[in-house]
């Protein structure tokens, strides 16, 4: 599959520290991820959805490994993924499940297990487990899994939403937990772990309000390209407007794209890499109303 110029030029210096940074987060994330696992939800018999929920029930079952089988279970995803959209795709997914299937075997061992109130365990399971993902995906990694079947059955049938396959997949593993655990309580607290993940990872992208986000301004003579690859790579609308130079009297056209947080540093990091003169403004937006973002109603 070709891949897109927005996404590939020539490393330079900046480029190798950002990608450091991004997974120096990414495994940071993953340490706090695993942290949720190993102390609140695999202890109490909470599966906290996607391949997580699955390998814990097998170690419930089987005294398997968790991490290990977190890993073993993403392979046939992440060579689906590589089929439908490329190996670059995948780069920062497959190291941020590797660095989640390290750290959780890892910790095992070493970290006490919280077998108290379960209510308790259930939330800070999930507060964790949301902090954890939060973290991992504003630097545009992702732990696999459902997130893989979802964008590929997406781009197969875009009319289903990748929310809502992620959903469906959720709830054939609530059904699962049922059986597994014979229990209608391991269910609801593992609702609640959902729940409370999903707000905290909304709350680490998106700030409190999910109408905010950023606008951000991209001076640049490559504003052809440049706006492609926001609008493909990102899905994300952009304005071209007419600007001229005060001093040079030179016509300008000016990017203007409306953004989520997380997505500030992937399209500076591109755009730095097809143009190292752009000049980038970025400024907060407190509210944002339309489609991406909250809708014109709320």
């Amino acid at each position: 599959m070709k891949s897109s110029k927005f996404k590939f030029t020539k490393p330079t210096l900046a480029s190798v520290r950002s990608t450091a940074f991004d997974y120096f987060v990414i495994a940071g994330g993953s340490v706090i991820y695993a942290l949720s696992v190993v102390i609140f939800t695999s202890p109490n018999n909470i599966a906290p959805g996607g391949l997580t929920g699955i390998s814990t029930m097998l170690n419930y079952m089987f005294s398997v490994p968790i991490g290990a089988f977190i890993f073993i279970l993403n392979i046939p995803l992440f060579v689906w993924g590589a089929i439908e959209n490329g190996f670059n795709f995948l780069t920062k997914t497959i190291i941020g499940t590797a660095f989640i299937s390290v750290a959780i075997d890892a910790l095992s061992p070493v970290l006490p297990a919280y077998t108290g109130d379960t209510i308790l365990a259930s939330i800070f399971g999930g507060i964790l487990n949301g902090a954890g993902l939060g973290f991992i995906f504003y630097r545009g990694g992702s732990t696999g899994g459902t997130d893989i079947i979802a964008l590929n059955i997406h781009k197969r049938m875009p009319h289903i939403s990748t929310g809502n396959i992620i959903l469906l997949a959720d709830i054939v593993i609530l059904i699962m937990v049922f059986f597994v655990y014979n229990s209608l309580e391991s269910v609801l607290y593992a609702v609640i772990t959902i729940f409370v993940s999903i707000k905290v990872i909304d709350t680490i992208s998106y700030g409190t309000s999910r109408g905010n986000g950023k606008l951000m301004f991209i001076i640049t003579n490559n504003y052809q390209e440049i706006s492609n690859g926001i609008m493909k790579d990102l899905e994300r609308g952009v304005t071209l407007l007419d600007g001229e130079g005060a001093y040079s009297g030179e016509k300008k056209r000016i990017i203007m794209c409306a953004v989520r947080p997380q997505q500030v540093f992937r399209i500076t990091s591109a755009v730095k890499k097809i143009d190292r003169n752009a000049f980038i403004i970025v400024t907060t937006a407190g509210t944002i109303r339309g489609e991406g973002f909250a809708r014109k109603d709320e």
